[in-house]
């Protein structure tokens, strides 16, 4: 009796079921549109506009479900059979865009996908498009048919691996970012978009063949007497609100940039700073020193040997001393060098500066496969050099051991001393720390301070890293 009542309602209220039906995704596919970042480094930002038109070609489709009807009680009925054949080539169409999407997301990944939906709705088309309105003679069986395997071969599919896509994204370029809210959003659309490719592939208009003579929409409906095309309203809904939630992710992209730019430019301004300082001040008094040293051997006896002795040494190391601040300053405003990481890294450990002071041990565990940028070599260092600079001033370490290994898409530099300790929060003076906080940040990652007063320290690196 209940499912009586819940078919006669919905019978009644047909027209506002698909109504709803198409205007769900229709709304879903203008989001999308108005809110997508072609300017992004995300691979969603570039696939996002195949979303979008799945959503405008599925709401039309859906909306021919009422407007045709209307219109078969004024136009001639080939015009109106043509209507139909339109609307059949819109659903392959919008799912062949959702497949596409899918493919898009998944193309680092298995680029080989990428012409997959296109060799999918040519097959469509050159088996039931073309043969049908060349030589149709049951017209209704035609668009059956036609319907059903466009929901078979491109809905089922296009959806599965549209989820997989955005699971895949979620995993790959999301979470590193420790962005768990968005995370799990994206998690949320790609349930969403798999529920929805078996309620919208695999349940198909009733059919003389199998499996469309079993499972299909009728037999649905009969049994739980609500229409299939309330569950994929239902499904579409929650997709797009978690897609929309989803791209606040261009909002996080857009403020790391902006952070990203501040603290280059505050590292910039620093090194300037520096620089001129170094110029001004360091620089001019050892030159002066030289001056007035070089003026005072010439007024000395003919024969001073040990003072002139003195003195030649004294010139050397003023000289070598400006020599370094000379390149300490250019050092300031050049590009980094290219080079290895690995390289980097055993030249810092390896460094006299700090193996005349501590035992420095190095542990490299990354892969082969490994591929750092200039830039993220540069800080990488940078950050390290920092470190042991910092445990060789103040530490009184007598062992350090830096390692540096990738986890899939992690990277993780640690260096550990034994020396004396600190507390982190008293740390709120010096350009050390802050400098090397920029550094993680400039590439994405983040710095993590552990220590304790006479218990050593460990800095961690974690740095989001590219899979090949």
């Amino acid at each position: 009796m209940m499912v009586d009542n819940l078919n006669r309602f919905f019978e009644l209220n047909r027209l506002i079921v698909f109504f709803v039906y198409g205007l769900v995704f229709f709304v879903m596919g203008l989001a999308v549109a108005l809110q997508s970042r072609h300017h992004s480094r995300l691979e969603l930002a570039r696939a996002l506009g195949w979303l979008a038109a799945f959503g405008f070609a599925h709401g039309l489709h859906e909306w021919g479900e009422i407007f045709i009807p209307i219109q078969a009680q004024y136009v001639d009925p080939v015009i109106i059979e043509l209507l139909h054949v339109f609307r059949v080539i819109l659903l392959a169409l919008s799912f062949a865009f959702l497949f596409q999407f899918g493919v898009e997301l998944l193309r680092e990944r298995w680029p080989r996908l990428m012409l997959l939906p296109l060799l999918f709705m040519v097959g469509w088309t050159l088996v039931f498009v073309v043969p049908g309105i060349a030589w149709v003679t049951n017209f209704e069986s035609w668009h059956q048919q036609a319907s059903a395997w466009a929901r078979y071969l491109l809905g089922f599919t296009g959806g599965v691996v549209a989820a997989a896509g955005l699971y895949y994204q979620a995993q790959r370029h999301i979470k590193p970012l420790n962005l768990q809210p968005i995370y799990r959003t994206l998690q949320i659309a790609g349930a969403c978009l798999l529920l929805y490719a078996l309620l919208g592939g695999l349940i198909v208009p009733a059919g003389d063949f199998f499996p469309a003579n079993w499972l299909n929409e009728t037999a649905v409906q009969n049994a739980i007497g609500i229409p299939l095309p309330v569950f994929r309203s239902l499904v579409g809904l929650v997709l797009a609100i978690a897609i929309i939630r989803a791209m606040d992710v261009f909002d996080v992209e857009v403020d790391q940039m902006i952070e990203q730019m501040q603290v280059e430019q505050s590292l910039s301004a620093e090194r300037d700073r520096i620089g001129r300082d170094l110029h001004d001040g360091a620089v001019q008094q050892l030159y002066s020193a030289g001056l007035m040293v070089s003026a005072a051997r010439r007024k000395l006896p003919d024969d001073p040997a040990v003072a002139e002795q003195r003195l030649d040494r004294a010139m050397r190391t003023i000289d070598e001393a400006i020599a370094g601040l000379r390149a300490t300053m250019g050092e300031l405003r050049e590009t980094p060098a290219v080079t290895t990481l690995p390289e980097e890294l055993r030249k810092q450990a390896v460094d006299p500066r700090f193996t005349a002071l501590m035992a420095v041990t190095l542990q490299l565990d990354l892969p082969d496969t490994a591929v750092f940028t200039p830039i993220q070599t540069h800080h990488i260092s940078a950050i390290l050099n920092e470190a042991l600079s910092n445990v060789a001033r103040h530490a009184h370490a007598r062992r350090v051991e830096v390692s540096a290994c990738q986890n899939g898409s992690q990277f993780q530099l640690t260096v550990h001393d034994d020396g004396r300790g600190f507390n982190p929060d008293e740390q709120t003076t010096g350009y050390g720390l802050r400098n090397m906080r920029d550094r993680a940040r400039l590439l994405g990652g983040q710095l993590h301070i552990q220590s304790q007063p006479h218990e050593g320290a460990t800095i961690t690196l974690n740095l989001p890293m590219e899979e090949t």
